[in-house]
């Protein structure tokens, strides 16, 4: 209150002359180089504080506008430097507008009681019928958002984050609220109840309702025409434009959400993009990508997916209502016109093709193929390791990160291969060769979990998966030896034993956090215990995530033990060599497969409709210049280079430990 001040007798008379008035010109207090000369045409009523009025805003095309406020009713607002107000239909009632603000057509921005603008709203993720209730805040998390999912027969842990949660939302509740710096507003409808943080952009929104825009200068929030949000909190770098529709939903930092979109009663964090089609009551894990019309996803949990055109799930069997849920766990794909029924759960980085009603759970068959045929589902293990599709995502992942903000609420793990799948790989091989004692190696179909596996698939499948294991365990084993670099042998064996238990056992994928089972557990304990706030739960996850690595080698040291049934401190030169070459091996094995699955993108079947009006010359010269060689592949090229860098350093590390004395 020091630097401002009541309005002169002076001010106020050139304020009636430009059209202004107010209920009581005592309740306005200006900055002190306030110049009433940029106002006009301004009804004033309640507690009004004004800034400075000196910025020119150069709009496109050359066209030049003055700071100040025009043709509006302003009530109860304090309106910071260099903002620019003009043609409100109705009102601004009960907000702090920041300095460089441009605000401009707009029908109505109000605070009409206390709010906390979106936060502690229950958001029913997965199940319609309700029981899984997501309460969402500012600062939500995708692993928090997990547990708080999935952890239901934890009660006492809920209960206590969703204390933690609706004392926040507490905390954050104002009745004024608030424009962030430099934040731009034009063409809007009705906007209530709504925080908007820094350097927003808002163009076009029809109606946006109790909600937080948490927008800031590094990673700004574009809101565009015809967006209808309620009920909802858009993180930093979010951009949801083109008449989307959203209601009781939490979006996370980087996401896209435009041409139409539909989405209700679910929660989208880093990276997800929905376009033209549907989501209700989902939960969209990182990278989860939606881009079709007639699109659902409904009822599930779903995490780096890709939904195909026309990609559906039902949630109900017509019998006690929209009961049903779903899980798709990682990496997954959904092709054309596929569908699942819930309840179901797919493994990761599985293909599902066509329609699947037989409630199958394959999350022990990672990395396959989930096809529909005659009816019946038929499953192809461990076949996606091969695929050139799969390695093509797990490398474009990190490459599509959007997000800018220096804080990043989610911590992501974009590892093909880690202690989570390659878990899982150990049980698929345990539940196929399974499968043949007891049915016979010689069956021709196999039935596990409501799907079909032919024997030559199932063959196949143990071979994959184990190659995939050798795989990871090499590529862990030779990191820790580029790592430690010992400089003798007695030293090697000493540093390959890890000095802590923390990875040994199950791990799980917290939604993009790949973390070890008794860390989460550790976790869970802790927050029972009434040791643990928001912050340090986020900090916790961080620091997990962090030490992934050290977490890793853990497990892979339990499992080379096992592999070697003897110590990792007692393995001897050749035992370590011997891995590191069937290590070698394994790494050239897949590559030559992916190899083969991407040439198949450049034999003549790919090649029609090419040169569509002449003969087979033709066709390949066209193919040629539009899609390029096969061996100029940039994709093809670092399959190669990988088979040339991986064998010199299976090589190199075989003779630095056979060197060492």
């Amino acid at each position: 209150m020091d630097n401002y001040r009541n309005l002169t007798e002076k001010e106020i008379a050139t304020l009636v002359v430009y059209g202004c008035n107010a209920d009581n010109w005592n309740n306005i207090t200006v900055a002190q180089d306030f110049n009433p000369a940029y106002i006009s045409n301004v009804s004033f009523s309640g507690n009004v504080r004004l800034g400075t009025f000196n910025k020119v805003f150069e709009m496109e095309g050359g066209f030049k506008k003055h700071s100040g406020i025009y043709n509006c009713c302003i009530h109860n607002c304090t309106i910071g430097n260099d903002v620019f107000i003009d043609k409100i239909q109705n009102y601004i009632a009960n907000y702090h507008i920041g300095n460089g603000c441009y605000i401009e057509n707009t029908n109505t921005m109000l605070v009409d009681q206390n709010s906390s603008f979106g936060n502690g709203t229950r958001v029913g993720v997965m199940n319609e019928t309700g029981g899984r209730e997501i309460p969402i805040f500012d600062h939500l998390s995708a692993p928090l958002a997990y547990i708080l999912t999935l952890y239901r027969h934890r009660p006492e842990v809920i209960e206590k984050l969703q204390n933690m949660i609706d004392n926040y939302a507490r905390q954050i509740s104002s009745e004024m609220g608030e424009i962030g710096e430099n934040s731009i507003i034009v063409n809007c409808g009705r906007i209530k109840n709504v925080k908007i943080g820094e350097y927003a952009s808002i163009k076009g929104a029809s109606n946006l309702k109790n909600g937080s825009v948490n927008s800031n200068k590094k990673a700004p929030v574009a809101i565009g025409s015809g967006v209808k949000a309620t009920d909802f909190i858009l993180s930093s770098g979010t951009s949801i434009t083109d008449s989307t529709l959203i209601s009781k939903c939490f979006i996370g930092q980087g996401c896209i959400m435009d041409k139409h979109y539909s989405a209700l009663d679910s929660v989208f964090f880093s990276n997800c993009q929905g376009m033209h089609g549907e989501a209700t009551a989902i939960f969209a894990g990182p990278y989860t990508v939606s881009h079709h019309k007639s699109s659902l996803l409904i009822a599930g949990m779903f995490s780096f997916l890709n939904a195909g055109s026309g990609s559906n799930q039902s949630n109900h069997m017509y019998k006690l209502g929209p009961i049903h849920q779903g899980i798709v766990e990682r990496g997954s794909k959904t092709t054309s016109d596929s569908y699942l029924l819930w309840p179901a759960k797919i493994g990761t980085f599985t293909l599902v093709m066509g329609r699947h009603t037989s409630h199958s759970d394959t999350t022990d068959l990672p990395f396959s193929y989930l096809i529909e045929n005659a009816t019946e589902s038929y499953l192809v293990p461990a076949v996606n390791l091969r695929s050139v599709g799969t390695i093509r995502d797990a490398q474009k992942w990190p490459k599509r990160d959007n997000r800018k903000d220096d804080v990043k609420l989610d911590p992501i793990n974009f590892n093909l291969l880690s202690p989570y799948t390659i878990h899982k790989m150990y049980k698929g091989v345990e539940v196929l060769e399974n499968l043949k004692k007891i049915s016979g190696e010689t069956t021709e179909l196999y039935t596990y979990q409501n799907c079909r596996i032919r024997n030559s698939s199932l063959n196949k499948g143990i071979k994959l998966y184990k190659t995939g294991i050798y795989k990871f365990l090499g590529n862990s084993l030779i990191s820790k030896i580029v790592k430690e670099n010992p400089s003798s042998f007695a030293e090697l064996q000493k540093s390959l034993a890890s000095a802590t238990r923390k990875g040994s056992g199950d791990w799980i994928d917290l939604s993009g956090l790949i973390v070890p089972k008794k860390e989460v557990e550790r976790l869970l304990n802790d927050i029972e215990k009434d040791k643990m706030t928001l912050k340090s739960i986020q900090k916790r996850f961080e620091e997990m995530h962090t030490e992934y690595y050290n977490y890793e080698w853990t497990w892979a040291q339990e499992k080379l033990e096992e592999y070697w049934k003897k110590p990792i401190a007692a393995v001897t030169k050749e035992e370590i060599n011997s891995f590191i070459r069937l290590w070698r091996d394994s790494v050239v094995e897949l590559d030559n497969l992916i190899y083969d699955d991407a040439k198949k993108e450049f034999n003549l079947i790919s090649m029609i409709g090419f040169g569509v009006d002449g003969d087979d010359e033709q066709k390949h010269k066209d193919f040629e210049n539009v899609r390029g060689s096969f061996e100029m592949n940039p994709f093809v090229k670092e399959v190669l280079n990988h088979i040339e860098r991986k064998t010199a350093l299976g090589n190199k590390t075989i003779e630095f430990v056979e060197n060492l004395v």
